[in-house]
């Protein structure tokens, strides 16, 4: 095997073992951005093939994760200037445990994801990394290329927003 042939290899095992870690992360974190399960397939196959495009030029030292996850809230933030976001239609499947749980659950989900909408794109990336991801501060703003007062702001907001609409919900539901 040449050296080159050798190269290749080695970095088509990288990109497997970074896409195997991080493929459902990156996923979930473009339906939540995007609200829409096309899309953010999309957005998951966009970021995996820039990946795969920059792995030499990453540097494994300082950590891909940042990286893949300022690229996924970059391409969401073009898809979703090209195309309006759509409700969800897909729920994610819940644990068969106890029923109870089980609808509370789901109706937390359902009511994050509608609330998610009603957030701008800044507001809703960096809630959806800091709170929803847990995420530190310091790398929401590194991942989103902002300060990270902007980021504690961003999140606050988002959550007010968050809460006001979920009292609005549950007032109309009773």
């Amino acid at each position: 095997m040449t050296a080159f042939e050798r190269q290749k290899s080695d970095e088509r095992a990288t990109f497997e073992r970074i896409m195997s870690e991080c493929e459902r992360r990156v996923l979930r974190i473009a339906l939540r951005l995007l609200q829409n399960p096309q899309d953010a397939q999309d957005a998951a196959q966009e970021v995996f093939l820039r990946l795969y495009k920059n792995l030499a030029r990453l540097d494994e030292t300082q950590g891909y994760d940042a990286w893949l996850f300022r690229v996924t809230v970059n391409v969401c933030r073009d898809i979703g200037r090209r195309r309006r976001p759509m409700a969800l239609l897909e729920e994610l499947p819940a644990a068969q445990a106890d029923a109870f749980h089980d609808t509370a659950r789901a109706e937390q989900r359902d009511m994050l994801r509608r609330g998610l909408t009603f957030l701008g794109p800044k507001e809703r990336a960096a809630l959806v990394l800091r709170d929803v991801e847990g995420l530190s501060t310091r790398k929401v703003a590194g991942i989103l290329g902002t300060s990270e007062a902007t980021v504690r702001a961003q999140v606050s907001t988002a959550r007010l927003k968050l809460r006001e609409f979920t009292q609005r919900l549950s007032r109309r539901r009773s």
